[in-house]
């Protein structure tokens, strides 16, 4: 019994690193997600420390995963073995935006023992350019260097000329680093400011008075992938969206639209499933899926139809996953056209789990915040019934992928006790999701789940070091 509940609660823990992300939903606010999430992490860390820094080896949001690290600097005293090699490991692949707030928390909580000063000065010795950190993120770069007590010179290429732009600014009337001359010269020459990194380059564009669509032109080969879908996503080129950015990039736009443009961006979207279902593509049998487009899946004002374009990108990728013509598909409003939903109505789960059972499929995959509430309660009925009743022996596999934490419940809201359930972040994590909720059935004990963490830290840790 001991076993099944450190299980359950690494799980749980699990469930919530993949879906909060501290910021406002659609039930609750984002003080709410914060102060449960936090609570969260102080639990796991304290009764469960390595499956806690194992969970940097899973695909958790950027979020908790920087939470993890931190958390971890700051207790150094409890660190086990393999620890530092994790959170270096995970802190490579962080974006660099969010390493660099990360030591400036640890900086203002006073934690600089030495394990966290090596790990700050090998990840600064792993950026591929110190100078261009030192133009574009340079508050957190100065930050970093200060707090590690790191000397840049020999540190890094151009060491002396970083520590003087960040210390010293008026010392040198010229760079020899290119990017660090390019921003002296900014601030008196136009043309100078299309060699800086597009967020620095936006600044002075607007102090030139340089017109937006003059600037974007001339800036566009500096710009980074996400830039230019941020900026111009219509320009960016469908192709090289991943399929939750391109969900949401279709559900953004108006029925009109999406309309006339059907062939492309449903060609655009099955695409991208296929990219992420790569060698599994077709191999899931007959597959049948009950997708949310309730009126909750319009999620909230700082993440606006997210529950939505997951379960959009998910329809994608199980259609790509599913073996050829074997795949259904049942929305809760009864809607056919994926390309025209909408989030509207209320959440008839369990009537829409029945259609989806009567064709016997293999999988069942309900992607749903669990408000059932037409009548309430009926799809966790429905599901008991057909496990105990209809289905003993198991032959259609049921998985429950949830987009929203529940603040309340230090969870994803679950369906039925006998459905494991797993929270979801991005319709690209449905393949690896579905792979570790068989642990939430409780039937596999805690050794198998620590062998699963251990074998997944093992392959990211090789990852990192190729």
């Amino acid at each position: 019994m001991s076993d099944l509940v450190a299980a359950e609660d690494v799980l749980l823990f699990v469930n919530a690193a993949v879906t909060a992300t501290g910021r406002r939903e659609f039930r609750s606010t984002a003080e709410e997600q914060r102060l449960s999430l936090d609570f969260l992490h102080e639990y796991v860390c304290v009764n469960y420390r390595p499956l806690y820094a194992a969970a940097l080896a899973l695909d958790i949001n950027d979020h908790n995963a920087a939470l993890i690290v931190e958390r971890l600097l700051r207790t150094p005293r409890e660190a086990g073995p393999g620890e530092g090699r994790l959170i270096a490991a995970r802190l490579a692949v962080l974006p660099p935006p969010r390493v660099y707030r990360l030591i400036g928390r640890l900086r203002a909580a006073g934690v600089n023992n030495r394990r966290t000063r090596a790990i700050v000065r090998d990840w600064l010795g792993g950026r591929p350019d110190l100078a261009h950190d030192a133009v574009k993120y340079r508050p957190g770069l100065k930050a970093a260097v200060r707090h590690a007590h790191l000397p840049l010179t020999g540190f890094a290429e151009a060491g002396a000329e970083v520590g003087d732009f960040l210390f010293s600014p008026g010392r040198r009337s010229r760079y020899a680093h290119p990017t660090l001359e390019a921003f002296r010269r900014a601030h008196h020459e136009q043309g100078a400011l299309y060699e800086l990194p597009f967020t620095v380059a936006e600044g002075f564009a607007a102090r030139h008075g340089v017109a937006r669509e003059v600037f974007l032109e001339r800036i566009a080969p500096r710009m980074t992938r996400l830039e230019r879908l941020r900026t111009r996503p219509a320009r960016a080129g469908l192709d090289v969206m991943p399929l939750t950015r391109l969900a949401l990039y279709v559900l953004s736009l108006p029925f009109r639209e999406r309309a006339e443009r059907r062939a492309e961006l449903t060609g655009a979207l099955g695409a991208a499933a296929r990219r992420v279902a790569g060698p599994y593509a077709g191999s899931w049998g007959r597959v049948a899926a009950v997708l949310d487009d309730s009126f909750s899946s319009s999620g909230s004002a700082v993440q606006r139809r997210r529950p939505l374009a997951v379960a959009l990108g998910c329809h994608f990728l199980l259609e790509a996953l599913a073996e050829p013509g074997a795949y259904t598909a049942h929305w809760t409003s009864g809607g056919r056209d994926p390309l025209l939903v909408r989030p509207w109505g209320p959440t008839p789960l369990g009537a829409r789990i029945v259609d989806a059972l009567e064709g016997g499929p293999e999988r069942l995959v309900i992607v749903s915040d669990g408000w059932d509430n037409a009548p309430p309660g009926l799809a966790g009925e429905v599901l008991r019934v057909w496990r105990t009743r209809l289905d003993p022996a198991g032959r259609t596999s049921v998985v429950h992928v949830n987009p929203v934490y529940d603040a309340d419940a230090f969870d994803v809201r679950r369906l039925a006790p006998g459905v494991p359930t797993a929270g979801i972040r991005d319709a690209e994590d449905l393949p690896a999701l579905v792979e570790i909720a068989r642990f939430a059935e409780g039937r596999e004990r805690l050794a198998a789940l620590r062998a699963y963490l251990d074998r997944r830290v093992e392959l990211f840790l090789e990852e990192g070091a190729r």
